[in-house]
């Protein structure tokens, strides 16, 4: 894991994705009310997302940083900024470089890009040695095939779901997506060693698809994960990315986002 090089705590961010459906500025705005560090850019449908001038807006007027940039590796983001995913990589590592961001979140590549992901492993060396950004590469989960029985799983990703199957400079690990996947998360995390610096925080009950759930809501090792960064000396960073789409009330979201802050600080020792 990603080692710390001085007292300085670490970072504990909110994702645009988890004021979802709302807007980036949002989270811009619960980020700052809060107290969280910094601010994960999804980018994908909504506009301010995709718009490097509007998140500089964002920040500046709420005082509070933007720390990574997910880059539009969803399936539902396969055509925003350019149809070519090696383009969306590049323009998210120019985007993490305006805002002053320090990562970059990506997917591994579709198994059907195939000339995309027969580069990815280059591409990636080459962006983070031109640009000092780290690309941290996300662990994924299976899916259900259209038509597929209740209890098959495909991977849509190439070679795999599990990044450390190729090897990269630096990992994003997901503890959503680990419980979609029923992968341990400890033994992942050790698999990714110094590799490690982004974390998403959220939790899971173990069902095969992506519930980002507020971190203490489910069966994953949130805190003994987070007591183990501590203790290893983490010098990453922290992203809450939850689900909050079905918050009654804004309060209610607030309340939840609150919560998963809480969470992290306390079992940070912050």
């Amino acid at each position: 894991m990603a080692r710390v090089t001085d007292e300085k705590p670490v970072p504990v961010g909110l994702s645009t994705a988890s004021v979802w459906p709302l807007k980036a500025g949002t989270a811009f705005e619960i980020a700052a009310e809060l107290g969280y560090d910094g601010v994960e850019v999804m980018v994908w449908a909504d506009p301010v997302s995709q718009d490097v001038s509007a998140l500089r807006r964002w920040s500046r007027r709420t005082g509070v940083p933007v720390l990574s940039i997910h880059s539009p590796s969803l399936l539902i983001t396969q055509r925003i900024w350019s149809p070519d995913p090696e383009v969306r990589l590049r323009m998210s590592v120019d985007a993490a470089l305006e805002l002053g961001a320090r990562t970059v979140v990506v997917h591994p590549p579709f198994r059907w890009q195939r000339r995309y992901g027969d580069a990815f492993g280059d591409l990636v060396d080459e962006l983070e040695e031109s640009s000092g950004i780290e690309i941290a590469v996300e662990n994924m989960f299976k899916v259900r095939p259209p038509g597929g029985s209740k209890n098959s799983r495909v991977s849509a990703f190439r070679p795999s779901i599990d990044p450390t199957d190729v090897g990269f400079r630096h990992y994003t690990l997901d503890l959503s997506h680990t419980a979609a996947a029923r992968m341990d998360a400890l033994a992942l995390a050790e698999r990714m060693g110094e590799g490690l610096s982004h974390l998403h925080l959220a939790d899971g009950t173990g069902l095969p698809k992506d519930e980002h759930l507020v971190p203490g809501r489910g069966g994953q090792p949130c805190a003994q994960l987070l007591e183990k960064l501590v203790s290893s000396g983490f010098a990453g960073q922290i992203v809450l990315e939850i689900n909050t789409r079905h918050a009654v009330t804004g309060a209610q979201r607030v309340r939840d986002l609150a919560e998963a802050l809480l969470f992290a600080r306390f079992h940070l020792g912050q």
